[in-house]
């Protein structure tokens, strides 16, 4: 039974049963206030929208951590997803009660974080933030989440983003810089458009350089600096097999010659025998030849033991002499935003097929992409050659058609 009672105070308390039975009571200073407020709860009951009022009283931080213990995500978006939680969701909102979390703070929270963080960063941080408080709505603790509706910053392009090498810069510049052991792991990147985790996964078994292929049947994945053998792709349409161009099984030939297989029959192997570490990789391999290629800032010698470093930033251009190459380069390396990544050989792999034409269901199942969307709007990038729409109206002169080798054999 529900109903209001003055109390000596003065004010008036209104008196419930939730679903469960177990009576409760709110105090109010008048009595409108206390028959509107019996009113609603009657209401809720009926229409099995009830919640608790002293269920928001629950801690952010004692609600997290039993969503994030809920969790069945892979590894790697687990990892991430805590370190997320850790550093700047539970830092910023652990130790509010649920209930006094309202959408105005949530979102001069994101305003803030958005001075500092990086958009797709700050887009983490709110849909983290959004799950906790939508699992608290399931579970009857507050009424609504305050995190829907909630605007994050707009990532905005730069031209450091969504870079694509071309064919003769990656094959004249590029593979030639990167150091011996490692040329191949580049290779298959750019020759087979494997993610990170399918090349560094790469083992004996699944390669085959008579029939110039290679089958993407594993990964390897990267935890807290500790590697792992994940027994399948990224998604269904990852397991794959992808022809290799002739270009590519030479430099294969090569390394299977001169480099042995590690733990797993692993065919890029780090030093030890183990995986390759994605973050170690690029600091010392990755970058480093891309300066040496001359695709990140410059370096230049200028006599005997001088070296000129160039790089430029947000405030400018800059130069610093150094006694050794290797000291410009690391210079450089650390100094300079931006640049190729590792991935974006993947993107252009995509965009090397799409320009010539390769059908795109073609380049969808040779990619590992569910669906073709997603190859044609993520992976493709546009062309910088205005020549092939010119090419594509006959507009060139001699009737040459001006293609050039695709990667993937007719």
């Amino acid at each position: 039974m529900a109903g209001i009672r003055r109390t000596p105070a003065g004010n008036w308390r209104a008196y419930w049963r939730g679903p469960s039975g177990k009576q409760e009571s709110k105090t109010f200073a008048t009595k409108r206030e206390a028959s509107t407020f019996i009113a609603q709860v009657t209401t809720s009951k009926s229409t099995g929208n009830y919640v608790s009022p002293h269920a928001g009283r629950e801690l952010f931080e004692t609600h997290a951590r039993r969503w994030i213990e809920s969790w069945n995500t892979e590894a790697t978006t687990t990892a991430r997803d805590r370190s997320l939680m850790e550093n700047h969701v539970i830092k910023q909102w652990g130790s509010w009660p649920l209930a006094k979390i309202d959408h105005l703070a949530i979102q001069t929270w994101v305003t803030d974080l958005g001075r500092g963080l990086s958009p797709a960063t700050v887009a983490e941080c709110r849909r983290l933030t959004g799950g906790v408080l939508r699992s608290a709505v399931r579970n009857r603790l507050i009424a609504f989440n305050p995190c829907e509706d909630i605007r994050v910053p707009s990532r905005r392009v730069r031209d450091t983003d969504e870079k694509v090498i071309s064919r003769e810069d990656l094959r004249g510049l590029l593979l030639p810089a990167v150091p011996e052991r490692y040329r191949a792991v580049v290779a298959m990147a750019a020759g087979a458009g494997l993610r990170w985790g399918e090349v560094v996964g790469v083992c004996l078994d699944a390669i085959d350089l008579e029939r110039a292929q290679v089958r993407v049947i594993r990964t390897v994945i990267e935890v807290s600096g500790h590697t792992s053998f994940k027994p399948f792709p990224k998604s269904t349409a990852g397991r794959r097999t992808v022809p290799l161009p002739a270009w590519l099984v030479g430099i294969m030939r090569e390394h299977m010659a001169g480099v042995s297989p590690g733990e797993g029959g692993l065919v890029f192997p780090n030093e030890v025998g183990g995986a390759l570490r994605r973050t170690l990789f690029r600091t010392r391999i990755w970058r480093p030849s891309l300066v040496r290629a001359g695709l990140l800032g410059n370096v230049t010698e200028k006599g005997k033991r001088r070296f000129t470093a160039s790089w430029s930033d947000e405030t400018g251009a800059h130069q610093m002499e150094f006694k050794t190459r290797a000291a410009a380069i690391k210079h450089v390396v650390r100094n300079q935003p931006g640049g190729l990544r590792f991935h974006d050989l993947r993107h252009s792999y995509a965009t090397w097929l799409v320009d010539d034409g390769v059908p795109p269901n073609m380049v969808q199942r040779v990619m590992g992409h569910e669906r073709s969307s997603t190859t044609l709007d993520l992976y493709t990038r546009r062309t910088d050659d205005p020549t092939r729409i010119l090419r594509a109206l006959d507009d060139d002169e001699d009737g040459d058609d001006g293609g050039s080798d695709a990667l993937v054999p007719a």
